[in-house]
């Protein structure tokens, strides 16, 4: 190559560069900036939000969904709230209705909405955030196209983001019906023959139940034990005040060695089932069958060396946290986030709210997410007047945040 055409490609390769840089300065120029953000408009982000505006600072919720309350609106269309009415209401505004009623999911789908509406909750929906880093003191919060900005960001979502499946369901007959729960919505998605519903939790319970009422069904998996009572009956209203009051706000929390055991225990397996007893399943004509291992000859393989022949599979296997997007180094061996009751020590702004025994047992409950909302938004209001945000003189005024040494740093 002569020195003329080194010179062109020089020149060319320069105009390239310095094109790009404009695009990125033209990047950061249209990036939204606030003084939080929080990811998630479901319960755990609007309780934030209900917290955060006491405060006076620039804050936005971002959510994927394109309307508030739509992850409960796609779950299966006969699911009830397992905690009566006069438990399922957020801070500042109680869920409507008879306080004994169980809610269906599109009522608790719209009370979501209307919560977000009375309180004129900043919400952007059909926001979904791809990556989360850190740019100097900043986050910064890439959703497709968009970027925002803040110092301080709350993950505000429960620990059920990403389906799991085994591996083997691939192996599966390509003309039996596989579906996760969360893509289950009723019985119009079957085809006649037998259902095999694998996991024995709450939601395999459940769907078993309605399946049973038109094909016949085999509940596969380990028996994760049920409550010794109804939770719709005399002994559930007389015991129910002291299990969510006491139980599983404070005794059932990483403060205690019996809480620290539990929840070892409960993010590994399924929680006790709450609505169905194992006498009523086989009342129902439930046969409950041995866990499901693997794939013989295209049928489930059940650990007993039986093959279960069926035409329909729900897996009700759980899922994932699905934090994936999160760019940053907080994660454990597991892939799990570290965070001591939501406060993540290695980021200084960083924050979690609705994670699966995040503080307590009750911090995956509606009625337990607004505490530790508070107590996030109570850390992040120290942060920031530490941090010289002070000097903007916030409005709001929060109660001092608990002592760090009850809440030690937990993983999975």
């Amino acid at each position: 190559m002569d020195k003329n055409s080194n010179e062109s490609a020089l020149a060319v390769r320069g105009l390239i560069e310095e094109g790009e840089a404009f695009r990125q300065l033209g990047r950061e120029h249209s990036r939204k900036r606030f003084d939080v953000i929080v990811i998630g408009a479901g319960q755990a982000g609007l309780s934030v939000g209900y917290h955060m505006q006491k405060l006076g600072l620039k804050f936005v919720i971002l959510d994927a969904s394109e309307r508030i309350g739509d992850a409960w609106r796609k779950r299966w269309d006969t699911l009830r709230l397992f905690t009566p009415a006069r438990y399922d209401g957020l801070d500042g505004l109680p869920f409507p209705g008879p306080p004994h009623a169980f809610p269906t999911k599109d009522e608790m789908a719209d009370y979501l909405e209307h919560y977000a509406a009375h309180f004129q909750l900043p919400v952007e929906s059909g926001v979904r955030v791809t990556r989360l880093s850190r740019q100097g003191q900043h986050y910064l919060i890439e959703a497709g196209a968009n970027q925002f900005e803040a110092e301080h960001v709350v993950v505000a979502m429960a620990s059920y983001q990403e389906r799991k499946v085994p591996e083997f369901a691939r192996e599966l007959a390509p003309d039996i019906v596989q579906l996760h729960s969360s893509e289950y919505r009723g019985l119009a998605q079957l085809q006649p023959g037998g259902v095999l519903v694998v996991g024995a939790a709450n939601s395999g319970a459940e769907i078993a139940t309605e399946t049973v009422t038109r094909h016949p069904t085999q509940l596969s998996g380990r028996d994760p034990g049920e409550l010794p009572f109804s939770n719709a009956g005399f002994w559930a209203r007389v015991i129910t005040p002291f299990l969510f009051r006491i139980v599983f706000r404070h005794i059932l929390s990483v403060s205690t060695p019996i809480g620290r055991k539990v929840r070892a225990k409960l993010l590994h397996s399924g929680a006790p089932r709450i609505r169905q007893r194992r006498l009523d399943l086989a009342r129902a004509g439930i046969e409950w069958v041995a866990r499901t291992v693997g794939v013989q000859a295209g049928l489930p393989l059940l650990a007993d060396g039986r093959s279960a022949d069926v035409r329909n599979v729900i897996w009700c296997t759980g899922y994932g946290s699905g934090l994936s997007w999160i760019d940053l180094p907080i994660f454990d061996d597991h892939g799990e986030p570290r965070h001591a009751s939501g406060l993540v020590h290695s980021e200084p702004g960083l924050y979690f709210v609705g994670q699966h025994f995040q503080h307590s047992l009750s911090s995956t409950m509606i009625q337990g997410v607004g505490r530790d909302a508070a107590r996030m938004v109570r850390a992040l209001h120290a942060r920031w007047r530490t941090r010289g945000g002070a000097q903007r003189a916030p409005t709001g005024q929060l109660q001092p945040l608990a002592s760090p040494r009850h809440s030690p740093i937990v993983g999975r």
